[in-house]
């Protein structure tokens, strides 16, 4: 008996709960009109936050760099390392700035102080201004955004007032010592300019996100240059400075060679048809001194070749896959994201006031009313 009716309790709960779920189905169904209203209230609301953001669009390019052949050199290992998605290449390179790199260099101070006075203009041809005044002056925020800054300002306003007025116009930027405006504008680029790097095949993705698209395309365009720029300044510095070097021996064996050569052509001019031993002896003398001379300046000579070779063999050459254009749709916000998402939102919220609401509201009053006595 007493498993015969173990047996038979699943099967006498399974008709309260199809019950439970019938009677919430009645009650969504009986408050219906209740969760239509709040559905239009929250497509109300959606379309007037979607149209309150202003748009973004990004621009994004994407740059090859030049590899080296060690992983040939490592021979298999280096295709294991490649099909284990490890690149050898960056692993074994003398080189500090690897393109893993890449992404801290564009975040940094001096980076983006670069970019602030870089010459922008927007794509109805209406404003021509800088990176830093646009980040700084002509950013658009949603209604709510200027609202609940509002305050701030204001004391901000009202402090300025107490302070010493600033010279009119904003001097050569120094990274080492930012004013507070000037780091508000490197914050405001780094959350901009995002830089990313496959690690399997070293692609360099930059991606720059604006207000117009024809600032977001010059900006990334220059971004691409100034890295570009960066990265060949470190990777031809040394070989810059041994060009210099070698360029000022071979003028200083230059001059010593031209000095050599006229002193031996005034003698020759001044000492014609004299037979005398001294004057052959310095004849000799000259001539032996302008010939070492001329060996040092053509082997300087040579050499300064070889360096200017240098300099263009570690130049680092970039192939750019995808180039900068202008971004024809924004890119965010997604209208009807936000629009379904608000209606989804307010849905559910009446949908819990009406299975819901009713008991919390019966209980309250209840509640109150054992208070009372």
């Amino acid at each position: 008996m007493a498993d015969e009716t173990l047996t038979n309790r699943p099967e006498q709960s399974m008709p309260d709960k199809e019950i439970d779920l019938l009677d919430l189905a009645r009650k969504l169904w009986a408050g219906r009109r209740r969760i239509l209203k709040w559905c239009g209230i929250g497509a109300l609301v959606g379309i007037i936050v979607a149209f309150s953001i202003p748009k973004e669009y990004s621009v994004t390019v994407k740059l090859a760099p030049e590899i080296s052949n060690s992983k040939q050199s490592m021979g298999g290992l280096g295709d294991l390392a490649a099909m284990a998605g490890l690149n050898v290449g960056n692993m074994t390179s003398n080189d500090a700035v690897s393109p893993t790199l890449y992404p801290d260099i564009v975040e940094s101070v001096p980076f983006a102080a670069e970019l602030f006075d870089v010459q922008v203009s927007d794509r109805k041809g209406k404003l021509q201004t800088t990176v830093y005044d646009y980040l700084t002056e002509h950013i658009r925020r949603p209604w709510w955004g200027v609202v609940f800054s509002a305050p701030f300002r204001f004391i901000g306003w009202t402090m300025s007032l107490f302070k010493e007025k600033e010279q009119a116009g904003r001097g050569k930027t120094d990274p080492f010592r930012l004013t507070a405006k000037e780091n508000m504008a490197v914050k405001a680029l780094n959350e901009r300019i995002s830089c990313m790097v496959d690690k399997k095949t070293s692609v360099i993705s930059l991606t720059v996100t604006m207000q117009d698209p024809l600032i977001a395309a010059t900006l990334t365009d220059t971004v691409m240059l100034n890295l570009q720029n960066y990265i060949t300044e470190y990777r031809t510095n040394k070989a810059r400075r041994d060009f210099d070097f070698t360029q000022k021996l071979y003028e200083e064996a230059q001059a010593a060679y031209y000095t050599a050569q006229s002193k031996y052509a005034r003698y020759m001019d001044a000492n014609q048809n004299i037979v005398r031993r001294s004057v052959r002896t310095e004849q000799e003398r000259l001539q032996n001194e302008m010939t070492l001379n001329y060996n040092l300046y053509n082997q300087m000579a040579q050499q300064l070749q070889m360096a200017k070779a240098k300099v263009q063999e570690v130049t680092p050459a970039y192939v750019v896959l995808q180039p900068a254009t202008v971004p024809l749709r924004a890119a965010k916000p997604s209208k009807m994201v936000i629009l379904v998402g608000f209606i989804f939102l307010f849905g559910v919220a009446a949908s819990v006031l009406t299975l819901f609401g009713g008991e919390v509201a019966s209980r309250f009053k209840k509640e109150e009313s054992q208070e009372n006595l």
